[in-house]
């Protein structure tokens, strides 16, 4: 189902374990339970990695769920679908070191880089405050229709990462 950017924040202040609301987002969906209740959402934005924005990818920048099993599934596989759908060509998300992805290889999502854990966001041209995941290792995954091209930045992503 559709919902507002606020409808999703609201959800994400709720029951995400370890982020806070986005900032922004192309779209956002949420999933319900059979009997209308719901039960997850999921935030769809431009790729926080500039490196990644060119106008054809999106990032699923957040998901969560109330442990509803696979609403996790349900709702990487609907952000993709719809994506494709507007024309974008890639998405991708991000896991934290020690995270299965099992929820997203259901849906035919692929690792395809593992990123070291940063020391911190704050950079001169961007002050930021930690957030507590600063030190905690990532995975890149991503989703994408055949035209596509190689994710060659993935090199220069491990540099600015």
């Amino acid at each position: 189902m559709p919902l507002t950017f606020r409808e999703a924040c609201d959800v994400v202040d709720l029951l995400h374990r370890h982020h806070r609301r986005p900032q922004g987002h192309r779209f956002s969906i949420g999933v319900q339970r059979p009997d209308g209740t719901l039960c997850g959402v999921a935030i769809v934005g431009r790729p926080v990695n500039r490196v990644l924005d060119d106008r054809f990818t999106i990032e699923v920048t957040r998901v969560a769920t109330d442990g509803t099993p696979n609403a996790c599934s349900a709702l990487y596989g609907a952000a993709w679908g719809a994506a494709s759908r507007m024309g974008f060509r890639r998405a991708v998300t991000y896991t934290q070191d020690g995270e299965s992805g099992a929820s997203l290889r259901a849906v035919g999502w692929k690792p395809v880089a593992v990123l070291r854990a940063r020391t911190g966001w704050d950079t001169p041209s961007r002050r930021r405050t930690e957030r507590g995941t600063d030190r905690v290792g990532r995975i890149l995954w991503e989703q994408h229709t055949n035209e596509a091209p190689k994710l060659s930045v993935l090199d220069d992503l491990h540099n600015h990462e």
